[in-house]
């Protein structure tokens, strides 16, 4: 008798669930990804094409920037199990100190951005300690620093609006140089998105290496392949409409600020032991406890990079609006919260990671620009933000309570009679728990009552 044929096919629809690392959560982001698409579709044709014009393409990183940084900290808390009030506050109070340091103390613009990250690392390190060592809730410890820092902002100036130089208004207003033969394109720009479109083909054959000297199960070659082609395709087109804008402009400086954060936060969520304690932390903090894991310093930690953030969020805020006032800040700590939301983290903490984040924001930021375009009065504007958080997150609840899987889980499961059905030999247990290659621990309906080894 002939041996049993065990070459997987060529094809099978449901791989495309490993595209950005498999699992449920993964399948969110893949799904918010594709309701970000519709969203810029959309727009663009009720707009005849003012959504995707580059000139209002740069505004709207100008715009949102500060909230997507605000988001890569927020979603951190999040993770661990606890929420921040208190970021639109505090951003406003460092933005006033910075402020006022450069126009009545002369300090210069550098000096001033020190001056406001070890503020921000102070007022993170005092929330922190409440939280993390005292006990108290954060949800608490937040509400009363967004009083009381919103308070310190009018105190420390006076509730006056205070005019910043122009040489800090680089990091909010600023461009990528232009440089070179003129060719009707921002070369500096162009070089930009060379850059990232190799990085995001080495950065897939080293994590296809990686896992194949790992004996980690890989997507197959068609997947990477498909990946990587959308991905290019995206990025050279964002280059394309970016390094065409009008004379003078080009990508701005604040979305490569957040871009270097993007990276540096991934790498520190997804291949830190810190990163993946804060997981632990939040999926179960009794395992984890158990397990070796500091949660007094995990948590204090968390709560003093959240400040920290909210000080960088606050200045680049600043720094776009040549000025600080007392009403900076109103509203920025609701943003970040929906875009961490809307981009797949759990409410009860565990899950969640920065790129879905970061997704969610774009979605929040093209519905906001998308609306205000077509003339919708602001009112209008906050009630149909209002409606989709409170839909993305009661979806997740109720997928989680009757244990449905995403609208890509359903479309990749396993068919009745399928050749893969049962599980090969070396393959994993089905009910063992898992952690997804991000970082994340895989969902699941229930919170788990241990945490992985590599935890």
């Amino acid at each position: 008798m002939s041996a049993p044929d065990t070459a997987k096919p060529a094809f099978r629809f449901r791989d495309l669930s490993k595209m950005f690392g498999g699992g449920q959560s993964s399948g969110r982001q893949v799904g918010i990804l594709g309701a970000l698409v519709v969203i810029v579709i959309l727009f663009q044709i009720l707009t005849d094409g003012l959504t995707l014009d580059p000139t209002n393409l740069i505004n709207l990183v100008n715009q949102n920037a500060y909230v997507l940084i605000l988001a890569i900290g927020m979603v951190m808390v999040i993770i661990a199990g606890h929420i921040d009030l208190s970021v639109g506050s505090v951003a406003a109070f460092v933005g006033i100190v910075v402020a006022t340091s450069m126009v009545s103390w002369n300090f210069p613009p550098i000096v001033a951005m020190l001056l406001g990250l070890v503020i921000g690392a102070i007022i993170g390190a005092w929330q922190g300690f409440w939280v993390a060592y005292v006990g108290v809730p954060a949800f608490i410890v937040t509400l009363a620093g967004m009083l009381i820092f919103r308070g310190a902002n009018q105190f420390f100036g006076n509730s006056n609006t205070v005019t910043v130089p122009d040489g800090f208004t680089f990091i909010g207003n600023g461009f990528i140089p232009d440089f070179g033969p003129a060719f009707g394109y921002s070369n500096g720009t162009l070089i930009l998105g060379l850059l990232v479109i190799i990085a995001l083909v080495w950065q897939e054959i080293r994590q296809r290496r990686t896992q194949s000297l790992m004996g980690a199960e890989s997507a197959p070659v068609w997947v990477s392949v498909t990946k990587v082609v959308l991905l290019v395709l995206v990025a050279g087109g964002a280059t394309y409409l970016f390094a065409t804008g009008r004379l003078g402009t080009s990508y701005p400086v604040s979305g490569i600020i957040l871009g270097v954060l993007v990276l540096l936060y991934s790498f520190i969520t997804r291949n830190t032991t810190f990163g993946r304690h804060v997981y632990a932390v939040g999926g179960n903090w009794h395992a984890a406890e158990l397990s070796g894991v500091k949660i007094k310093r995990i948590n204090f930690l968390v709560m003093m990079n959240m400040s920290i953030l909210a000080s960088v969020a606050g200045m680049v805020g600043v720094a776009r609006a040549g000025a600080s006032g007392p009403g900076d800040g109103t509203g920025w700590e609701l943003d970040a919260i929906a875009a961490v939301f809307i981009g797949g983290a759990a409410v009860a903490g565990g899950i969640g990671t920065i790129t879905g984040s970061i997704i969610g924001g774009l979605v929040i930021a093209v519905l906001n620009n998308g609306l205000q375009l077509l003339g919708v009065s602001n009112d209008k504007v906050q009630i149909i933000k209002g409606l989709v958080l409170l839909v993305a997150v009661g979806i997740d609840v109720y997928s989680k309570r009757q244990g449905k899987p995403s609208l890509i889980g359903f479309l990749t499961r396993k068919r009745p009679g399928s050749s893969d059905d049962a599980p090969t030999s070396g393959s994993a247990p089905l009910d063992r728990p898992s952690v997804e290659p991000t970082g994340a621990p895989a969902e699941s309906s229930s919170r788990p009552s241990s945490i992985t080894p590599n935890v």
